[in-house]
């Protein structure tokens, strides 16, 4: 399976909803902005979003979307599938029609290998809620940097002071 753009954008726009929602309805400009998303494209999965009742829209000014659930109830797979994207990673889309050797059955040898690897997928990516990946994010924004500071940690070292052997500028060359 290959997530497609359409996936990434709706979970990236979906993570950011979530995010800025307790101020009140987000609007889906600030999303395109923030994300680099385009905002006619976003206007598609919103309305795909909303259709099935995973985002609710707020018209007039100071309009945008706000969560229809609660995060915690809403999935990676509902947003997933919501916006049309496919999470299969049969050669035949799970029809039996495999390209390929078929046995007896109509199916590619290893058909049942991805059926099996389709299932697997979508009980993860349903394990997995709004509520997760804002919590994530929240933690990613609040931790400290990648690279500890260890100066505090070489605090007890005696410093060493290093003499350049040359002249560190062009104006010690004439001394």
């Amino acid at each position: 399976m290959r997530l497609t753009t359409k996936g990434r954008f709706a979970v990236t726009a979906m993570i950011d909803l979530a995010l800025r929602q307790e101020q009140g309805p987000v609007a889906l400009a600030g999303i395109s902005q923030r994300q680099r998303i385009s905002l006619s494209y976003l206007e598609q999965l919103f309305g795909k979003l909303r259709r099935h009742k995973i985002v609710e829209s707020v018209r007039g000014p100071g309009g945008g979307y706000n969560l229809a659930r609660r995060a915690e109830n809403v999935t990676v797979a509902d947003i997933i599938i919501a916006v049309d994207e496919p999470i299969d990673a049969t050669q035949c889309g799970g029809k039996g029609s495999c390209e390929g050797t078929k046995q007896h059955d109509g199916h590619c040898m290893t058909h049942e290998l991805w059926i099996t690897l389709n299932q697997k997928m979508v009980e993860y990516l349903d394990s997995v809620s709004l509520k997760d990946l804002v919590d994530q994010q929240c933690a990613r924004e609040g931790s400290s940097p990648v690279l500890r500071d260890r100066r505090a940690e070489s605090a007890n070292v005696e410093a060493v002071r290093v003499v350049p052997k040359g002249p560190n500028s062009i104006f010690n060359l004439a001394g």
